[in-house]
């Protein structure tokens, strides 16, 4: 999913998932309790703050200390994951900042959970949070007449986890005034096993929704005007930065790339010329950036401009191919 949809539709990211098969039950869920519908229940259970403790404390330290990531974080959680997820929302939405609810367990401890998330959702802010939550076909195990339309007529234990999942949904929406994104979606044709792949697809595309690029037709046109082009660039450059909360380049290096060369396929020179010297202000650490400089004054027949940037290329990369470069520039400088 990420491969396929990073760049125009999602941001780079890194991913890390945690394995919960043994403890599963015990590290998800948020309350704890003896009996579930009616039966004894002796497994484990109810340590979601321990839990959360320890992606806050001691996970996400590890991963910041690791790699090159910023403090904009998605939580993503099925099932009991899912019911985790909210409670990480409700009780500690200041450590991520989209969450992604698929088909979660909000019938837990009858209900506990939603009747606590009432009076959060109405007194707390969630300013610049998103809350992505999925609905599975699978509403009543035995009644194949119960429908999304009217589920939350049966009063059985079989819909008891669809009419959750929608009762705290609807109650997102009316305290919308709380600053809180959110989106629900209902799977008609998949069970609980199988509606986790499609709400990664939809959620992480409507958890970035503000992120996606606009106005593709008018930069792939022939007839944008350079200054349009900048100024779509800027804004979007503006509008990263509004919704991630630091400066963030508006396109992968390899599209502004991509983009100077083909404005130079085209002879649309100085669209071209815009294009590269975007890539060395939002990459100017990468040798391609400068190397690509090179290539549009070389092309122009202005071989000391080239040979500049071409040393200044050498000078991040100590490519050999970059070193040859420039003694081909030299050679056609004399």
């Amino acid at each position: 999913m990420h491969n396929y949809y990073s760049g125009g539709f999602i941001p780079e990211m890194v991913l890390v998932g945690i394995s919960s098969g043994n403890n599963r039950v015990k590290d998800l869920t948020p309350s704890k309790i003896t009996t579930k519908y009616g039966m004894p229940f002796n497994e484990e259970n109810g340590e979601a703050e321990k839990f959360f403790t320890f992606i806050e404390k001691e996970l996400i330290p590890f991963i910041e200390n690791k790699y090159p990531v910023t403090n904009y974080r998605t939580l993503i959680g099925h099932s009991y994951g899912g019911l985790f997820t909210v409670y990480s929302l409700l009780k500690h939405s200041e450590v991520f900042a989209n969450y992604l609810a698929i088909d979660p367990s909000l019938d837990w401890d009858d209900q506990k959970l939603i009747k606590e998330a009432e009076g959060i959702l109405a007194t707390k802010k969630f300013d610049n949070k998103a809350l992505f939550l999925s609905l599975s076909g699978h509403l009543h195990m035995l009644n194949s007449k119960v429908t999304i339309d009217n589920v939350m007529k049966d009063s059985s234990d079989f819909t008891l986890f669809a009419r959750s999942n929608i009762s705290f949904s609807n109650l997102v929406k009316q305290h919308a005034k709380n600053g809180l994104s959110s989106d629900w979606k209902f799977y008609p044709r998949d069970i609980h096993g199988t509606i986790a792949f499609p709400s990664i697809m939809d959620g992480l595309i409507s958890l970035f929704e503000r992120y996606q690029w606009e106005n593709t037709y008018k930069m792939s046109s022939f007839d944008t005007s350079k200054e349009e082009l900048l100024n779509i660039v800027k804004h979007r450059e503006k509008k990263l930065k509004t919704h991630f909360g630091y400066s963030e380049p508006p396109y992968p290096e390899e599209v502004i790339n991509m983009s100077g060369y083909m404005n130079m396929d085209m002879q649309q020179d100085e669209k071209a010329k815009m294009y590269f010297e975007l890539g060395i202000k939002y990459y100017p650490e990468s040798a391609n950036s400068y190397d690509s400089m090179a290539d549009y004054y070389e092309a122009k027949g202005d071989f000391t401009n080239a040979l500049k940037f071409v040393n200044k290329a050498f000078e991040l990369s100590g490519s050999d191919f970059h070193k040859k470069r420039i003694e081909g520039l030299k050679a056609k400088k004399k």
